[in-house]
């Protein structure tokens, strides 16, 4: 099997440097980070990281072997794709007055964005979905020249009742997520 986009969750200790660690394990050992996202979870000792790379199947096992011997990861999986909801959240800045605004404002209709500054040059809206969307978003507001763009990275949660920690007991008790 060749190489395949896979989606990492991991619950770690929410202290300095572990961030460092996680994402340094990575650049040693040669895989890229396509997607990176951090934040504190429900227990604010606790921050959840989801990661978006690539790789064969030896090489997404070893990458969570080796998360697995970090110190402070609690938990680490590889979401099973049919059993997630991943979103990422955009700001897109575009130049158009006034005299642009509807447009602007339609686009954003039909992809669900929404318009959060306004300045006589300037509009900019915030997206949420998935990345095509987004791509495609982007491509809508390209003839309107977009000025700046940033993106959260990749985020994911199990669906329904499915949670990180039932994935990873689920995993060690030998039940396949992927």
């Amino acid at each position: 099997m060749g190489d395949e986009t896979f989606v990492l969750a991991m619950l770690v200790n929410n202290q300095a440097g572990v961030l460092t660690r996680v994402s340094s394990l990575f650049g040693r050992r040669g895989y890229n980070i396509d997607s990176l996202s951090v934040g504190e979870t429900e227990d604010s000792s606790i921050s959840r990281i989801t990661i978006q790379t690539n790789g064969d199947d030896r090489i997404r096992e070893q990458i969570v072997r080796q998360l697995e011997k970090l110190h402070d990861v609690r938990t680490v999986t590889v979401m099973a794709q049919e059993r997630t909801v991943l979103r990422e959240l955009m700001m897109i800045k575009v130049q158009a007055g006034p005299d642009k605004l509807a447009q602007v404002q339609e686009a954003a209709k039909v992809f669900r964005a929404k318009i959060v500054d306004l300045t006589p040059t300037t509009i900019t809206a915030e997206i949420t979905g998935e990345k095509a969307k987004l791509d495609a978003f982007i491509a809508c507001l390209e003839p309107f020249g977009v000025t700046e763009l940033c993106r959260t990275g990749l985020t994911a949660i199990g669906r329904g009742e499915y949670k990180l920690q039932q994935q990873q007991e689920e995993q060690t008790h030998g039940e396949d997520v992927l």
